[in-house]
């Protein structure tokens, strides 16, 4: 990917680029947004709030990190969280869906994954999953695989799940 050669302040300039757009779109559309976020900690959220205007679409976001926060933040499942991974789409589906339903925003995103570099032995570093869900009934699940330092893969990832915005959000 073009953007692993970009350094840390290069990624994250283009991810404060990229989080005003999507900012400026859900603005336009009257679309409110939830987030759930396990690897990125808090960073898609964080650079959302930075933009202007933000209290107008920004509903909030669940920061679950640890297992536990994901079971008692989202009522995730616990046995399916062992059966299917932290790290998969079945987690990524049920954290963007719950995110939703709890929050009534108008569109809820997840992202949880392996920010690495090393693997947990299941999963390879750089692994993430993300999904995006509106409340029109739709969600939608993509996977990709990073490569580059901790720091690297969380960024890359947030830009990751707000191109995922802007393509399912259109006006």
């Amino acid at each position: 990917m073009p953007e692993c050669n970009l350094t840390a302040a290069e990624l994250t300039a283009k991810a404060e680029k990229k989080a005003a757009e999507v900012m400026e779109r859900l603005k336009s559309l009257s679309f409110t947004i939830a987030l759930a976020e396990s690897c990125t900690a808090g960073l898609i959220s964080g650079l959302l709030a930075n933009t202007a205007g933000a209290s107008s679409v920004l509903w909030g976001s669940f920061v679950c990190y640890m297992q536990e926060a994901k079971v008692s933040m989202l009522d995730l499942d616990n046995e399916k969280l062992l059966n299917f991974g932290l790290v998969s789409r079945e987690t990524a589906y049920s954290m963007a869906k719950s995110a939703l339903q709890k929050s009534g925003a108008s569109v809820a995103v997840s992202v949880t994954g392996l920010a690495g570099p090393e693997s947990d032995g299941k999963v390879p570093g750089g692994t993430i999953w993300t999904a995006i869900a509106k409340n029109n009934g739709h969600i939608e699940t993509k996977v990709f695989n990073f490569t580059g330092s901790r720091n690297t893969v969380r960024i890359l990832a947030a830009i990751a799940v707000l191109e995922l915005i802007l393509e399912n959000c259109k006006i």
